[in-house]
C-alpha cells in the first residue's frame, strides 16, 4: 500500500523565487507538446510551441490554448480566422525545439500541407485541430485562446510529452 505524501511549504525569499517554484510545481504536471500554426497577413507561416494545449468541450467541439502577452506573435495570432493545432509525435522533439526558438525561417526544409485558411498542417503528427478562432480571453501574463474544432485527424502514434522541465515517452502502467 502507497504511504501518503507529507505537503510541505517552503515560503519564497522574494517574488521571482515564487515564481521558480509555482513553475517548478506546474512542472510536475506532464502535458502534451503542440506547435500552433496559422498564415499571417502577408501569407507567411507562422508558428509557435505551445504546451498549454487542453480540451473544452465537445458539443460544441473547442479547444484552448495560450500566448504569453509578451510574444511576437500575439497580434498575428489575435488577428487570424484560423489556426491549427500539430499535435506532436515522440520523434519530433526537434520540431517543438526548432518553433519554440528565435530561429527567422522556422518552417526552413518542412513541407507542410495547407489547412482550414492556408494554416500550415505539419506532417508527421499524432494529431491536427484545424480550428475557427473563436475568442480570446485575458488570463494574467497570458492571452487564452478558444477554438472551435473544424476538421481534425490522428494516427495511432507515440506523443511527444513534456514533464519536468524534459521532453519524455508515455509507458503503460
Amino acid at each position: 500500500m502507497n504511504k501518503p505524501i507529507e505537503a510541505f511549504h517552503i515560503a519564497p525569499s522574494s517574488e521571482a523565487a515564487g515564481q521558480r517554484a509555482l513553475r517548478n510545481a506546474l512542472g510536475v504536471f506532464a502535458t502534451g507538446v503542440t506547435v500552433v500554426t496559422m498564415r499571417g497577413a502577408g501569407g507567411e507561416p507562422i508558428g509557435l510551441t505551445v504546451n498549454s494545449f487542453n480540451a473544452v468541450s465537445l458539443d460544441p467541439p473547442l479547444i484552448v490554448w495560450s500566448l504569453s502577452l509578451a510574444s511576437p506573435n500575439l497580434e498575428s495570432f489575435r488577428g487570424c480566422g484560423h489556426y491549427a493545432v500539430n499535435v506532436l509525435a515522440l520523434d519530433q522533439a526537434w520540431l517543438s525545439q526548432r518553433f519554440a526558438s528565435r530561429e527567422a525561417d522556422k518552417f526552413a526544409g518542412l513541407e507542410p500541407k495547407s489547412g482550414l485558411g492556408g494554416a500550415p498542417l505539419l506532417t508527421g503528427c499524432c494529431a491536427w485541430f484545424e480550428c475557427a478562432n473563436q475568442a480570446q480571453h485575458a488570463g494574467g501574463d497570458h492571452l487564452l485562446f478558444i477554438g472551435r474544432v473544424e476538421r481534425h485527424s490522428h494516427h495511432r502514434k507515440e506523443p511527444l510529452v513534456f514533464q519536468g522541465g524534459r521532453y519524455r515517452a508515455l509507458r503503460d502502467v
